[in-house]
């Protein structure tokens, strides 16, 4: 055909979703080619981009053009079309052009309504107004020919009115699934109460979601009455509720015809009498037969108890989604709003069965009476029985009304049934029952994940306190309620008034057998706070009158537990805080045998010995039953899998404390490990713990699980932070810098190497091995921006070789070096010490070497494997005073102390440095922190340097971005965790790891 036509005849179908189908004809009558017919019929539609984006669909061989349906009544309303070519149309194409411009009208004067049948189908489509379609037709020979067109064609009237909807919302709402604002305006044309069963009209129904106004002067109202001293039943009443006073109510009888009857204003008659027919309909369909009668007042039947309770929870909600007032009792509302309570009274007096016993511990069981709350009422266990065998959903007690609803009860008899009242509550159930008032956290495990599986925990289990427990468990949760008993006079330190207050706190949880973790800050002398609860454990052993009623059998010892980097400074710290207690070393290979040791540890006030020893001995140490048990960087068993852990936790104790200044480090379950020790049971199970809070708060951040672990995990943790306002340490000020440095050349073609190949391995990989291969990845890396050697194992050079060049050869192939050695020998001007910390012993090593032949001093390096002796050899001679005439110290004496960032990184106190270099980077800000507070910490009187080396272009700096923009989660739960670098996604990685060359040397 010539593309020179002049004539084309458009023909078109409409879809019942409202797409136009088109196609076309030439003067030789053969079917115009659906692209040209694209490019000639929407040459001027910009909508469709000219035709470009429309698509085409082949039905026997003709192709049509697809219009979509939201834009074919813009379209056909409004052509724009070539002039050179001329445009007839025939059929429903014919009909569409008569009509589009009519109903885009009344488009654009939002002249259209809900669909009542879509709604009836569960769809939300629209309507035109079909009286204003008809005004305008009115003197409109042409319109009103194509609308008598319309209503001879089927198909075209349901296309257009699905072409129209879809033109509504695309003009008005976006999309059907976007229409917020219609959702907030017309709640109810959004319910899904099923409005086809209501037997409402489509003009009731417009007005039952406040499209259209209801011009009557009142609104039908459905009231259920209770039985009262006139009727033993309970009824239903319709009701005219006037709109200007909604307390003006006028009954109404509908008879079964239909027929109102009733007291009501005249001017009211013609809207009663035209809306009468209609309610009753309605009313037929929306209730259960029960309900309506067929006499003079089709609802003066009564009502059952069963069906009054089925209009109350389930009729009434129906009938007032579909747009009818419902009045109810005044005492419904109150007792469906406050759901029933089930409460364990606990019976008066000290709460433990054991009497007067000073340790109570959280398996100590306390005597409970049951307390149900239904509504207004206040039942017994007796009260309660009775009434369910009533077997009534709505009966009257003491002048109220109850509802018993069958699902609550029966759940409350499974809870009461779940817990042996001849046996008592344990202390922890009370405990976890108040601070977390929920029904699962007091139940066990079993029942707890039977009530998860129903889904059904609808009712509150509570406990009612006595006067004794409200006293213990308010001083648990307050700090100025702890008892503050004097400090013990053979300790030979002045506390803090914060130091005062935690030794304070751990006697008082010692007097109920209560656990403690003691998690201050580093620095903050939870050393000393401990030495001084061992002290008071020494008086109440010596004079049991003066304290608390004595309990521990005499001769029995306190154990502390702690890493063999700090048994020298943990001996130090006692002889000299605490010289009257009788400690007893248990290390090393002259540690007494069972043949003597319980004859030496029996004369001890303490026995002091390694977590590595205490495993090795484990069947040695639990044979004592300890006075307390005391752990000393606790993290020490954040896995509770490990031989060491399940040794601590075997041993007997009259009481447990757990010391750490990181309660997690990367994890929740490291939480659950130290609470496991020190309340055993009290947080569950492992796996119950992971099920129920670290799953939701490590992967879903929920703040609900998150509070409810903070509840528990409260009574039993002191934590103060430096930076609190009431600890005032008056510590001088700390100062943290970055120190960015280039990578070497060489660094970074192996530092690349590293990356590629990593990144292969990525697509293979999965599961344990593929973590495996980041860890070992990230330490190469790591390694690679402290220094090559690291890596390439070459061997070290000779420093003192010709005359220093193999220092020199060293220094030159890391920036990271040749910047330590400059800031070192600038504060070694000022007479200052520094601390260097870092991960790896061949650049500990390394570090040494070359600063000895540098600086021409003695540097001192201590790691993992260094002896106990030597560390506190070592400790010794760093933290030996200065001259005090200011001048330089011994030429023997070392001011630079090398260590590794875990052997080194707690419990030791090196003040005489005020300078601290992390040479690399640790993925955990908790323990770069903890390892600076070997410098910042009491005794420091100097103004601490911090300086933390970053490899620019590195995944160093890449990490250091992500913690300093990164929430931990220890602020989110007691006050340290993070993400694992293992669990990022393959193209995370590549971001992370790949280096950047712009800051290649």
């Amino acid at each position: 055909m010539s593309k020179y036509m002049r004539n084309i005849t458009v023909q078109l179908a409409l879809t019942k979703y409202g797409d136009a189908l088109i196609y076309a004809v030439d003067d030789r009558d053969d079917y115009v080619p659906g692209v040209q017919l694209k490019q000639k019929l929407f040459a001027w539609h910009e909508e469709s981009f000219y035709g470009t984006e429309l698509t085409l669909q082949n039905a026997d061989g003709v192709e049509l053009v697809v219009l979509p349906a939201e834009q074919v009544v813009p379209f056909f309303a409004d052509l724009r079309l070539l002039r050179h070519v001329g445009w007839s149309w025939q059929g429903d194409a014919a009909l569409l052009t008569e009509l589009a411009p009519a109903v885009s009208g009344l488009l654009a004067e939002k002249q259209y309504v809900p669909s009542f049948a879509a709604y009836r189908e569960g769809q939300l489509q629209w309507n035109w107004d079909d009286k204003a379609l008809q005004l305008l037709a009115e003197g409109n020979d042409k319109l009103t020919a194509a609308l008598r067109g319309l209503a001879e064609r089927r198909g075209l009237a349901e296309g257009l009115g699905a072409a129209f909807s879809a033109a509504v919302f695309q003009r008005y709402y976006g999309t059907e699934a976007e229409a917020g604002d219609l959702r907030s305006e017309f709640p109810l044309l959004f319910s899904s109460s099923g409005a086809s069963a209501l037997g409402i009209d489509a003009e009731s129904w417009l007005m039952s979601i406040g499209w259209k106004a209801d011009t009557a002067p009142f609104r039908p109202a459905l009231q259920l009455l209770e039985p009262d001293a006139d009727t033993s039943y309970w009824r239903l009443q319709l009701l005219l509720q006037d709109k200007r006073d909604e307390s003006a109510l006028v009954p109404l009888r509908l008879t079964g015809d239909g027929e109102p009857h009733g007291q009501w204003p005249a001017s009211w008659t013609a809207h009663v009498r035209e809306r009468a027919a209609g309610w009753l309909s309605r009313l037929r369909e929306s209730l259960p037969g029960g309900h309506i009668g067929h006499g003079d007042d089709v609802l003066g039947e009564p009502l059952s108890d069963a069906l009054a309770w089925r209009f109350l929870t389930q009729d009434s909600r129906l009938l007032l989604e579909a747009g009818w007032q419902v009045l109810l009792p005044a005492w419904w509302e109150a007792a469906s709003r406050r759901k029933p309570r089930l409460r364990a009274k606990i019976s008066s007096g000290e709460g433990s069965r054991g009497g007067g016993k000073s340790l109570f511990g959280l398996d100590a069981l306390v005597d409970f009476d049951w307390r149900i709350s239904i509504g207004d009422a206040d039942l017994t266990e007796a009260e309660f029985a009775e009434l369910v065998a009533r077997g009534e959903r709505l009966v009257q007690f003491r002048g109220k009304w109850i509802p018993l609803d069958p699902a609550l009860l029966a759940q409350i008899q499974r809870a009461m049934a779940g817990m042996d009242k001849s046996k008592g509550l344990s202390f922890q159930d009370v405990l976890q029952l108040h601070l977390l008032g929920s029904g699962e956290d007091g139940l066990s495990e079993e029942a707890a994940a039977e009530q998860a599986e129903e889904q059904a925990a609808r009712f509150r289990l509570e406990v009612e306190l006595n006067e004794h427990l409200v006293q213990l468990i308010g001083q648990l949760g307050q700090r100025d309620q702890w008892p503050k008993p004097a400090v013990p006079a053979a300790l030979q330190a002045e506390l803090r008034s914060y130091q005062h207050e935690g030794y304070a706190w751990l006697a008082f949880l010692r007097r109920f057998g209560l656990g403690a973790v003691l998690a201050d800050d580093m620095g903050l002398g939870k050393t000393v706070q401990l030495i001084s609860y061992l002290l008071h454990l020494k008086e109440l052993a010596a004079d049991p009158a003066g304290g608390q009623p004595q309990t521990d059998p005499p001769g029995w010892p306190a154990l502390i537990i702690c890493p063999t980097s700090v048994l020298g400074n943990w001996q130090k710290e006692l002889q000299r805080f605490a010289p009257s207690l009788n400690v007893m070393l248990h290390y090393g290979s002259r540690r007494l045998n069972a043949g003597y040791f319980y004859g030496a540890a029996s004369q001890a006030d303490v026995v002091l010995t390694s977590y590595a020893t205490a495993a090795l001995d484990q069947e040695l140490l639990q044979q004592f039953t300890w006075a307390a048990v005391c752990l000393d960087e606790a993290q020490n068993i954040k896995n509770a899998g490990t031989k060491q852990s399940a040794a601590v936790r075997s041993f007997p104790a009259l009481h447990r404390i757990a010391l750490t200044g990181t309660p997690i480090e990367n994890r929740l379950s490291e939480l659950w490990s130290i609470y496991d020790f020190i309340t055993p049971g009290y947080l569950g199970s492992a796996k119950s713990f992971q099920d129920r809070f670290a799953n939701a708060i490590e992967k879903e951040r929920n703040p609900e699980r998150t509070a409810d672990l903070q509840r528990l995990v409260k009574p039993f943790m002191l934590r103060r932070k430096k930076k609190d306002p009431h600890i005032q340490l008056d510590l001088p000020d700390k100062n943290e810098m970055k120190t960015y440095v280039n990578l070497t050349a060489e660094q970074a073609a192996l530092y690349d190497q590293h990356v590629t190949g990593l990144l292969e391995k990525m697509n293979k990989l999965e599961g344990i091995e593929r973590k495996g291969a980041i860890l070992a990845a990230l330490t190469s890396l790591k390694q690679l921006c402290d220094h090559p050697v690291l890596l390439t194992k070459e061997a070290l050079p000779d420093p003192a070789a010709e005359g220093g060049l193999g220092t020199a050869s060293l220094i030159e192939r890391s920036a990271k070096l040749e910047r330590l050695l400059a800031m070192v020998r600038e504060l070694r001007e000022e007479n200052e010490r520094c601390l260097i910390f870092t991960q790896y012993v061949g650049m500990g090593r390394m570090l040494q070497s070359v600063l000895q032949q540098e600086l021409k001093e003695p540097v001192l390096y201590l790691n993992g494997s260094t002896s106990k002796q030597a560390r506190d050899r070592m400790i010794e001679q760093f933290q030996a005073p200065s001259p005090p005439d200011g001048s330089p110290a011994s030429a023997d004496q070392p001011n630079v102390f090398i260590l590794s960032l875990k052997a080194g990184g707690v419990g030791l106190n090196l003040t005489a440095a005020n300078h601290v270099f992390h040479f690399d980077r640790w993925w955990n800000p908790a323990v770069e922190n903890q390892a600076t507070d070997r410098a910042y910490r009491m005794g420091q009187t100097k103004d601490v340097q911090v300086h933390k080396f970053i490899s620019l272009g590195t995944l160093e700096e890449r990490i250091d971005e992500m913690l300093e923009s990164k929430q931990q989660l220890s602020d989110d739960v007691i006050s340290g965790s993070e993400n694992w670098i293992t669990e990022l996604s393959t193209d995370a990685l590549k971001d992370l790891f790949s280096l950047r060359r712009e800051w290649v040397s």
